[in-house]
């Protein structure tokens, strides 16, 4: 036998019949896509730089990014379970009144006086009739007739309202009176930031554990009107948000512009919600391709699959809600320090709600990278809307008075109304020629 004879590969044996030949891997494709929509942005956002200036376009970034921790929490609950969310304001509103309420000095005459004392047992009292409709509605458990226990737990509940908010309306008067309103804790900004979540979270989970296993609609009906009460409720409170008088400014959790300047006090606070935002993407990318994220999409895709297979549809959805609405709040808490002041006015369901709902569906729903893209773009699209806006209507006025005499007034209130008309716009191209984002979300096939 020759060398070459010896060296000849072994014929392969043939596969068994009805067995699957092995399937090659599949090859990694560059993300060219991603990468082009990502190049072209940041092309955008360095033109911003070179024409509105670092001081004005860096807070452009920081108000982005803000908004992009708020879209990461919508992407979780509509990308990711289907949970159409109408309330992102309310959300937004608890976060920031955290982040007031803790950062915020001292109010030494309202704590040197007996009002603390007072407000403190009307919020006791407020716990044992919560706790005593509570334990009312549990009272069917040891015999007694439904009919009956929910005739006593409204009779309790009633009752029980009436004279709660009677104590609470003579001691939040005084406050008012004497001291203005209560104050803050002096606390750290982080701490605030932390609870504004945790808040948000809690009202999101009532919600939840009341609406989630109805039909999706209900849901968007509840968290709309919620966002609503929470918004009155802040406006009209002023023994604690001073209500219409808002109230700052607010600290930083880094040097102020006082101390380091605008432009590095900007970048500094952009460098915090930058870290922000990674820990959250990866985080989200981690729970996105876990068994949980899975679960969570199988629900969203097939409800009734996964009952069968044995999962909690609505515990599960409750959890996704949940964390989406703790997201919403942190980000509320980061926008509202950022501005540095805290105005119950100033919350709006097309600042706040729409204005979300398009970065996420632009940047594509349950992509948490499009997510990210889809508030940065919209953000930027939003803010030089309206000097773009009134350049073109500054040059259409000026020719128009040199061939016409025609003088238009009132551009500059004109020009803010063309945000809202271009972003509506940009919705309907999008719904048209990308009905699932930009960077649509990328589900596995297994065969």
């Amino acid at each position: 036998m020759t060398a070459s004879s010896s060296q000849r590969p072994a014929p392969q044996q043939p596969a068994p019949q009805g067995a699957t030949p092995p399937e090659a891997p599949a090859p990694r494709t560059l993300p060219v896509r991603e990468l082009a929509l990502f190049g072209g942005l940041a092309l955008v956002v360095l033109a911003v730089f070179a024409t509105m200036g670092p001081a004005y376009s860096t807070r452009m970034l920081v108000e982005a990014s803000c908004y992009a921790i708020l879209a990461l929490g919508l992407t979780i609950q509509w990308g990711y379970a289907g949970q159409f969310n109408a309330g992102i304001m309310g959300f937004v509103a608890l976060g920031g009144f955290s982040a007031t309420f803790f950062s915020i000095p001292v109010n030494p005459a309202f704590w040197a006086s007996d009002l603390p004392g007072r407000l403190g047992w009307v919020l006791l009292a407020m716990v044992v009739v919560t706790a005593i409709v509570f334990g009312i509605s549990r009272l069917d458990r040891i015999g007694l007739p439904k009919l009956l226990r929910t005739i006593l737990a409204i009779a309790a509940g009633l009752i029980g309202y009436l004279v709660v908010i009677s104590w609470l309306r003579s001691v939040t008067g005084d406050i008012e009176s004497q001291v203005e309103f209560i104050g803050g804790l002096g606390l750290p900004v982080w701490l605030g930031w932390i609870v504004g979540g945790v808040l948000a979270g809690g009202v999101g989970y009532v919600i939840g554990h009341i609406c989630l296993g109805l039909r999706s609609d209900y849901l968007v009906i509840a968290t709309l009107g919620i966002a609503e009460i929470i918004k009155a409720f802040l406006k009209n409170s002023d023994w604690l948000t001073r209500g219409t008088a808002t109230i700052s400014p607010l600290p930083w959790p880094v040097p102020d512009p006082g101390e380091v300047g605008f432009l590095t006090a900007r970048a500094l606070y952009l460098s915090v919600t930058v870290v922000m935002i990674a820990v959250i993407f990866f985080l989200l990318h981690r729970a996105y391709h876990a068994p949980w994220g899975r679960m969570i999409r199988a629900i969203r895709d097939n409800e009734v699959s996964a009952a069968a297979m044995g999962k909690s549809i609505n515990r599960r959805r409750q959890e996704i809600f949940v964390f989406g609405c703790i997201l919403m709040g942190v980000g509320g808490a980061v926008l509202t320090s950022f501005n540095g002041l805290f105005d119950p006015q100033g919350y709006l369901p097309l600042n706040h709600t729409f204005l979300v709902l398009v970065m996420v569906i632009l940047g594509g729903p349950g992509n948490n990278l499009g997510t990210l893209f889809g508030a940065v773009l919209v953000y930027v699209i939003w803010i030089m809307s309206g000097p773009l806006a009134l350049a073109l209507m500054h040059a259409v006025t000026a020719l128009g008075d040199s061939w016409f005499d025609w003088q238009p007034g009132n551009l500059d209130s004109r020009a803010l109304q063309a945000r809202v008309f271009v972003i509506g716009l940009l919705i309907l191209l999008v719904l048209r020629f990308a009905p699932r984002g930009l960077i649509p979300e990328k589900v596995a096939h297994h065969d």
